[in-house]
């Protein structure tokens, strides 16, 4: 998996959210994101990394292996 298919499956669910990727080892399995989108608002933390999670559907059962999630409401 690529940083840009990952940002594009999460523009998908999260379509004006601010997102950083990196590939934290290189194989494109290992990813650190930092997302910040209006769909946030009102959500715990928890809830927040329980709708990236969703939005990734299958990805987190076949090309992601670890994925570390900063998340943050966008103010409107």
């Amino acid at each position: 998996m690529t940083a840009d298919e990952l940002t594009a499956k999460l523009l998908e669910s999260f379509p004006e959210a601010q997102i950083k990727t990196q590939d934290l080892t290189g194989g494109g399995d290992h990813w650190r994101v930092e997302i910040t989108a209006k769909e946030f608002q009102g959500l715990t933390t928890v809830e927040q990394h329980q709708a990236v999670y969703k939005a990734l559907g299958e990805l987190m059962r076949e090309a992601i292996h670890a994925l570390s999630l900063q998340t943050t409401p966008l103010e409107s």
